[in-house]
Parts: C-alpha cells; sequence; structure tokens
C-alpha cells in the first residue's frame, strides 16, 4: 500500500483500484464466456462426427446455434466492460500521480493567469 500526501490522493488510488478489480471480474466473466463456446464447440464436433458429419460443417452449424452466439456476445459484452474500468482505472491512477507529484495542494485546479494585452503595431 502506497504511502499517501492527502485525502485527494488517496481517494483516487482507492478509486482506481476498485475499478481494476472490476475490470479483472469483467475479464474472468469473459474467460468463462470464451470457454463455455470452445466447450460447446468441441462438444458439437464430436456428436457431428459420430453423425458423419465432416468438420467444417460441424463449424458452420455451431457457429448458427444460441448458445454459440450467447457465449460470444457474452464474451464479447465482458471484454468491452473491461477495456472500460481499465481505462477509467488508468484515468485515476494518473490523477493519483498528479496529486502525489504537485506536491499538497489538494484537489484544486491550477491557477490560470490571463495573458497580458498585446500591444499592437501601427
Amino acid at each position: 500500500m502506497p504511502r499517501f500526501n492527502n485525502a485527494d490522493e488517496r481517494a483516487a488510488w482507492t478509486l482506481a483500484e476498485s475499478l481494476a478489480e472490476r475490470a479483472g471480474a469483467m475479464m474472468t466473466q469473459a474467460e468463462k464466456a470464451l470457454e463455455t463456446w470452445r466447450k460447446g464447440k468441441e462438444l458439437n464436433r464430436i456428436r457431428c462426427a459420430r453423425r458423419g458429419i465432416s468438420a467444417s460443417d460441424a463449424e458452420i452449424r455451431w457457429a448458427e446455434t444460441a448458445s454459440a452466439k450467447n457465449a460470444l456476445s457474452d464474451n464479447s459484452f465482458h471484454v468491452s466492460l473491461a477495456t472500460m474500468y481499465f481505462g477509467a482505472a488508468a484515468a485515476h491512477y494518473s490523477r493519483a500521480q498528479y496529486l502525489r507529484s504537485h506536491g499538497d495542494t489538494g484537489s484544486a485546479p491550477p491557477v490560470i493567469r490571463p495573458r497580458p494585452a498585446v500591444k499592437q503595431a501601427r
């Protein structure tokens, strides 16, 4: 556990850790969906081989089943969520690093000073 300089930095880091955990959970779900698809494909190939159906026809038949479509859509959905959560976690890790590198300034944004008026040549 890193040492924190202020509460905002701690909050950003904690939120990033939480989002990274969620992303990991989504990737686990995506892996389960992909494994379901692989097992179903293999079982379908074996079943079709017993009936004398070629491997390419078995693959085509498997691709058209609701189980295959559901497994692939679940995989795609969970990978998308994991990508979103990992992106959000990266943003919050960056925020925590920014707050650490800028000392004990808290969450106040940097001061923006107006530019001095430009004298125009005649």
